[in-house]
């Protein structure tokens, strides 16, 4: 596992993975959602589909868009067990850790975070009419 400076500053260099970001229905359902609950969901995706020693479809188990989470995990390379391997150390062919498993969460609540639209501020411009 890699630290998260380390790991966003490499990610921040690969054209493929910087291309990512949220848009349209994805970006609208983690503000309508919550970053709270779409983690919920990350780690359940997490636990069934990149967690397992031998993946179904590994390397095709997460589909480009349908949910906030399925984006982050193409843009934080949390994808596959190849790209988890390649670009976090986690080697393949063994069931994730407990602590793998968190540290996956971490890294897309932190892409997430990062997207995530920012709620306007509700405190009035005191100084609009001036």
């Amino acid at each position: 596992m890699r630290d998260l400076d380390a790991l966003f500053t490499a990610l921040g260099k690969s054209a493929f993975r910087r291309k990512f970001h949220l848009r349209g229905k994805d970006l609208d359902y983690l503000r309508d959602k919550g970053l709270p609950l779409v983690l919920m969901h990350a780690r359940d995706f997490i636990v069934t589909r990149l967690a397992p020693a031998l993946p179904a479809n590994d390397g095709q188990q997460t589909p480009f868009k349908g949910h906030p989470v399925f984006v982050a995990q193409h843009a934080t390379a949390c994808c596959c067990r190849g790209c988890l391997e390649k670009w976090h150390r986690i080697p393949c062919g063994r069931a994730l850790t407990p602590e793998e498993i968190d540290y996956v969460i971490r890294v897309l609540a932190h892409w997430l975070e990062h997207e995530k639209p920012q709620q306007p501020s509700r405190t009035p411009d005191l100084f609009s009419d001036l």
